[in-house]
């Protein structure tokens, strides 16, 4: 199993530590024949994207495609959920600038109102020590990921579970009636084997990505195929990997 696209990658636009040009030039070495540049939305307090970058990113991208021939390159954002309706932090105009939209849950993001806030954020952190909420979180954050699924045109869903707890067969067969990818994400680890075998029981693909903060990184999947391999994945339904 050989990976050929990494969708998932972040650069100094956002909290990654290389250009966009130093992914490119990355994955062009590791023989990859795809690369997403996907910093995190700009409602990620501490490291979402300016949006007056985008259009930056959006023309650099756009000047490397005529420098690096041999590589598909496309402008993506990590967008985040920032409602328990699902909204994310990106608007219209954002999403006109992209090529791939991917969402997730994370920590950082700045949650719409008070009541996103207290269902989001304050009952993922207690549930954490207090059990008797972590069910109620986890159907929270299910029906917030499902209804995001739901009413935007998601490409992939980064990290399911990592950051926040989910009911991965409802996320599996949302995302199956969209034609949304669930990723496996090399770095966080998750979908885990135990969630990936939940969810490939719902007819939905996977994407297996790096989620590379560093140049060095991008492409760098090794763990994500071994979550596959583990899980009894069948190849076909992995849509970024030769065999």
């Amino acid at each position: 199993m050989r990976v050929i696209a990494d969708y998932h990658t972040h650069t100094k636009y956002s909290h990654g530590k290389g250009s966009i040009r130093d992914n490119i030039v990355e994955a062009i070495n590791k023989g990859l024949k795809k690369i997403v540049i996907a910093d995190h939305g700009p409602g990620h307090w501490l490291y979402g994207v300016n949006k007056k970058d985008l259009y930056k990113m959006r023309d650099e991208i756009e000047r490397l495609k005529t420098e690096f021939k041999e590589i598909e390159i496309l402008l993506g954002i990590e967008a985040n959920i920032i409602s328990v309706d699902g909204e994310l932090d990106v608007d219209d105009e954002v999403i006109s600038l992209l090529d791939v939209l991917l969402v997730g849950f994370h920590n950082g993001a700045f949650f719409k109102g008070v009541r996103d806030w207290r269902e989001l954020y304050f009952k993922n952190k207690l549930s954490r020590i207090v059990p008797i909420l972590q069910r109620d979180a986890r159907i929270t954050n299910t029906i917030a990921m499902v209804k995001a699924i739901k009413n935007y045109n998601i490409d992939i869903i980064t990290h399911p579970g990592a950051k926040v707890d989910i009911d991965t067969r409802e996320i599996a067969k949302a995302a199956a009636e969209r034609g949304t990818l669930l990723e496996i994400n090399s770095s966080h680890g998750f979908l885990n084997v135990d969630y990936v075998k939940i969810a490939m029981k719902e007819n939905v693909n996977f994407v297996i990505n790096s989620d590379a903060h560093k140049p060095k990184d991008v492409g760098k999947v090794d763990d994500g195929i071994a979550i596959a391999l583990r899980a009894g994945l069948p190849f076909d339904r992995i849509i970024n990997i030769e065999s």
